[in-house]
């Protein structure tokens, strides 16, 4: 009985925790491992709750350990999550539904997820623009317009993101923009980050290349989740 109580009382306890978590107004950050350096990514569950929620899950299952980087395109954004070193495509849950109709736009710096044709496609992979890629926002909901899912954005390590982003690449195992040598993502792990006040928060950097000079969107498999 005693342990009863006991048990009842810690759930109670962490339903307070939880709760004034959220009223803190903490952020969701996670970190992002790679054999490159460390990224720092603040997700949006507000904007983005299903496709947040789904990230986390791989994210807390170690799913994204040992993956690569299997797509890089320099001036247009760093592709991973989904092929190990061997560029054998790793099983995934479900596909989620495409929230790219939530206001956020895909500029330097987001994290956004990949998908192919179909809209509601994404599963395990997303991408990290380097340029403003707004050809990849949300426009209507038709199937060419609906656009890429934002859900997050760099907060620390864009030196890093941008080393990636300067890789050779070949053709490889069917896919093209493969890097020559594996950048591999070691692991992807929660962080808690109290608010920051806006004088303390750190920006992504700007993006002072036109909007005309950023390499466009021929098609949308362009990010595509592979093979």
């Amino acid at each position: 009985m005693v342990r009863m109580k006991l048990g009842a009382a810690l759930l109670i306890l962490s339903a307070i925790f939880a709760t004034s978590v959220v009223a803190n107004g903490e952020k969701t950050m996670v970190i992002m491992k790679t054999s490159m350096g460390n990224i720092t990514l603040e997700l949006y569950p507000e904007k983005a709750p299903a496709t947040v929620e789904n990230f986390l899950k791989y994210v807390d299952d170690g799913f994204y350990k040992d993956t690569i980087f299997h797509r890089v395109i320099n001036t247009f954004m760093i592709q991973g999550g989904g092929f190990d070193c061997n560029l054998s495509k790793r099983s995934t849950r479900a596909a989620i539904k495409n929230e790219a109709a939530n206001g956020l736009r895909n500029e330097r710096g987001t994290i956004a997820m990949a998908r192919t044709m179909v809209p509601d496609s994404a599963t395990s992979q997303f991408f990290i623009n380097t340029g403003n890629n707004h050809n990849l926002d949300f426009k209507n909901p038709s199937q060419r317009g609906i656009g890429y899912c934002v859900f997050g954005r760099v907060t620390d390590g864009m030196a890093v993101v941008d080393k990636i982003r300067a890789v050779a690449t070949c053709s490889k195992g069917g896919m093209r923009d493969v890097p020559k040598a594996d950048v591999v993502i070691e692991g992807i792990v929660r962080m808690v980050k109290p608010k920051a006040d806006g004088a303390n928060e750190k920006p992504v950097e700007s993006q002072s290349t036109p909007e005309a000079d950023v390499v466009p969107l021929p098609a949308p498999e362009i990010i595509s989740s592979g093979r």
